[in-house]
């Protein structure tokens, strides 16, 4: 309900999904671009092995991507993803270390010990920004700080590893030539996406990113919505910790290490709006790609890492200039 006592018009979900064609086909141009541009530059970018090791790379980026994804469409950011990727990380692999248990329980154990402990400090940063109406930025950078610290802390400062065979080879199984890891983050992008386009909660979260107070006044719980949202980011950090040991075979207290700049990058290159209420997971999952086709190639084609980590910020800030002509056009 609005300020004058009239009911909250929904925007047509027809015009909300014409303009996410439109801005995605945007980024799909672009992503399509970048891999003509290096299948011309390097023989070796569209071979099958190079393909799956991209597939492989991205994995991560794009399942932190995703939870981002909830959080920046409510007009919030979450710093702390990486930090709290490595405290799951690290809990995850004490608990599949224990001894005297079978591999099955110990797999599960570790699995839901790492989604929990993501999901907990998500829990956490949410209800803090909520309840007292605090900036997502300076909470998560607190908990950024306070989950890398844990991570040190329970491990001793040290790498866990000899983790079961079974799940080591989870980490590196194919299926026609698919990283099963890349799968799973298929599958997560898929449920976020029905879950923002096709249920209540999704459309609610799109509101408060455009109007908090008119979701407020129609009677809605946006306290709860909130924590709702960085809970669920704070869950696919945990995922992203899970699939991150399978893949290295190992749980590191430094790892995560920038990993929440590449997932914000991925969101905004995709066309989520930093302010709140535009975007869509479909868009972040191609940002995923872009940035993952862009440092694969950039080393292809010999460049080094300093030059890499400059083209790379030089395409997050174009991509934030295009999200303000974006917002400017559709204002209009």
């Amino acid at each position: 309900m609005t300020s004058d006592n009239r009911p909250l018009e929904p925007t047509p979900r027809r015009a909300l999904s014409f303009r996410a064609i439109i801005n995605n086909a945007g980024i799909g141009l672009a992503l399509l671009a970048l891999i003509l541009f290096f299948s011309l530059t390097s023989e070796f970018f569209l071979t099958s092995n190079n393909i799956t090791n991209i597939l492989t790379q991205i994995t991560i980026n794009l399942i932190l991507a995703v939870g981002m994804t909830f959080v920046i469409l409510i007009g919030g950011i979450d710093l702390s993803v990486g930090s709290v990727m490595a405290f799951a990380a690290v809990v995850a692999g004490k608990a599949i270390t224990l001894p005297d248990m079978g591999i099955t329980e110990l797999v599960l154990l570790a699995c839901l010990a790492g989604v929990m402990t993501g999901l907990i400090c998500g829990l956490l940063n949410g209800v803090i920004s909520a309840f007292w109406g605090l900036p997502s930025f300076i909470i998560t950078l607190g908990m950024l700080n306070i989950a890398r610290g844990a991570a040190l802390h329970v491990s001793d400062a040290k790498t866990i590893y000899s983790f079961p065979s079974a799940f080591e080879n989870f980490g590196s199984a194919l299926i026609y030539g698919v990283p099963v890891v890349f799968l799973v983050a298929l599958l997560i992008t898929l449920i976020a996406w029905f879950v923002l386009n096709w249920t209540v909660f999704g459309r609610l979260l799109y509101g408060i990113g455009n109007n908090e107070e008119a979701v407020r006044l129609a009677g809605h719980q946006v306290f709860w919505l909130k924590v709702a949202a960085f809970t669920i980011c704070g869950a696919t950090a945990g995922i992203a910790a899970v699939i991150y040991m399978a893949r290295l075979s190992i749980s590191s207290p430094i790892a995560g290490i920038g990993f929440e700049l590449n997932a914000i990058a991925a969101v905004i290159i995709g066309g989520t709006s930093l302010a709140g209420g535009r975007g869509s997971v479909i868009g972040t999952l191609l940002g995923a790609f872009i940035i993952g086709v862009l440092a694969n190639g950039l080393i292809l084609i010999g460049l080094n890492d300093f030059m890499r980590q400059m083209i790379t910020g030089v395409v997050i800030i174009v991509a934030v200039i295009l999200d303000y002509y974006r917002a400017k056009y559709s204002a209009s």
